[in-house]
């Protein structure tokens, strides 16, 4: 008898309820979706959100370094850099200079990139008198918040990667306007073996 006893309570309450929770299936397309914009009565206000406290800094955006993220120094656009330039630099500035810079200003800085040799006006070129005596701090702001035609690349372009830009500039302005003298010694050779060759 008990075992019998046992099989109805099982096959009764338990059986429905193993049953009714096999035929409920959860959709999510027909749960309610909470819309965190929507107005909300937990709050005085209606809104859901709060706005954040003022001086609030996000984690990792500090950005406290005014030459680094800034390129000033005492208020003023600074003619130094944030870190020193090593070759491997300016290996990454040329680098990022050619993906970002060069269809407009050219490879050279020349002003003629393949945009310019499509139809358009010529860009700035970096060796005007004007853009080699501009501080490397104006050059970092252009490139970061952009100026007449030239567009803003603060959210493509990292800062340490604007300045890496920065000092390939400085470079290609110093090639196009240096002098055989100023080249290093073994240069200097090699330049004037190729001249008679």
């Amino acid at each position: 008898m008990r075992p019998r006893i046992f099989a109805r309570a099982v096959a009764g309450p338990v059986g429905f309820c193993l049953l009714f929770s096999a035929s409920c299936t959860q959709e999510m397309s027909r749960e309610p979706r909470y819309n965190p914009l929507q107005k909300s009565a937990f709050f005085e206000d209606g809104r859901s959100a709060r706005p954040l406290v003022d001086g609030t800094v996000a984690r990792g955006h500090l950005d406290a370094d005014d030459l680094l993220y800034r390129g000033k120094a005492n208020g003023s656009f600074a003619d130094e850099f944030p870190f020193p330039v090593t070759r491997a630099v300016l290996e990454r500035g040329r680098e990022r200079h050619d993906i970002f810079c060069s269809p407009c200003h050219g490879r050279v800085g020349d002003g003629r990139g393949m945009i310019a040799m499509r139809g358009f006006r010529p860009f700035s070129s970096y060796h005007t008198d004007r853009l080699r005596r501009s501080p490397a701090g104006y050059l970092f702001d252009v490139i970061t918040h952009g100026k007449g035609a030239q567009s803003d690349f603060a959210s493509e372009i990292p800062p340490e990667d604007r300045w890496a830009i920065v000092a390939y500039i400085r470079a290609l302005q110093l090639s196009q306007r240096a002098s055989v003298a100023e080249l290093p010694p073994e240069d200097r050779r090699r330049l004037e073996a190729s001249a008679h060759d």
